[in-house]
């Protein structure tokens, strides 16, 4: 499986270099000079309206600049820079990558096919991704790279909203941590804990682990190690209400914190 639209994707990335670069607002003109397309009246009225409508969705602002439209960097098109912290250049990437795309197109033939139990990525490509991954080292790297910009943002959030579900916990297990983004920061905040990144061999191979963070190997379907707090994903509320009968707690409370992200808290 190749990536083939590498060049095309750190184009489209490239915009928001550009106004980053320049330190200001740019006006449109200036901007469409310094990308690599053909810059003539009718690519400037094209652009001027694919502009017009990242504007409305926030992901730039806009002003008047020597008569002309000029643009700013928002916080959203900020995630877009790649020196940027919380970067998610990596897993945008990976999401216009058309070995990711093209599954869309098979929605329909999935939804139809009730039977198979299967994803629009294995009808596309004959496999899970993450079989993929195991035998692509480049789509095992990029996925890799995707996941970790995304923990990245979305610990930065847990970490200064949820700090006390962490706190007084000894250990922690994060199931398909993948190379231990999350893990490593939890480790570092809060270093009574000691932390396990569970994933496949695939995932974690070269990884290096520290006094308090270490990783295994594992199938979360057959093992998952043991802690005073799991990391888990994938489960709607009637799979984890499921999960939870079945362990035996009494109840639990799910707290909303990022998009599909919860903070969980279970009860004897």
């Amino acid at each position: 499986m190749t990536l083939p639209n590498d060049n095309m994707t750190r184009e489209m990335l490239a915009a928001q270099a550009h106004i980053h670069s320049n330190g200001r607002a740019m006006i449109l003109s200036d901007w469409v000079n310094a990308l690599p397309i053909n810059n003539n009246a009718k690519t400037l009225n094209y652009i001027f309206r694919l502009m017009c409508i990242l504007t409305h969705g926030r992901f730039f602002n806009q002003t008047k600049l020597k008569e002309e439209e000029g643009y700013l960097l928002t916080p959203a098109s900020r995630l877009l820079l790649k020196d940027e912290p919380l970067s998610q250049v990596s897993f945008v990437q990976m999401e216009l990558d058309p070995n990711v795309m093209d599954p869309s197109h098979l929605l329909s033939k999935w939804i139809k096919n009730s039977a198979d139990p299967s994803t629009p990525f294995s009808i596309a490509h004959g496999k899970a991704i993450f079989e993929c991954d195991e035998k692509d080292p480049k789509l095992n790297l990029q996925f890799n790279e995707a996941m970790a910009s995304d923990s990245r943002l979305v610990i930065s959030v847990v970490i200064e909203n949820c700090k006390g579900v962490f706190e007084g916990l000894k250990s922690l297990v994060d199931v398909g941590g993948g190379i231990g983004i999350v893990a490593k920061v939890i480790a570092d905040t809060f270093l009574q804990m000691n932390c396990i990144v569970f994933d496949l061999p695939h995932v974690i191979e070269g990884c290096e682990g520290s006094k308090i963070l270490s990783y295994v190997r594992g199938n979360m379907l057959k093992f998952i190690p043991s802690a005073d707090a799991i990391l888990l994903k994938e489960r709607n509320q009637q799979d984890w209400a499921k999960l939870f009968s079945s362990a035996g707690f009494s109840d639990y409370s799910i707290i909303p914190m990022l998009g599909l992200r919860s903070i969980i808290e279970v009860f004897p």
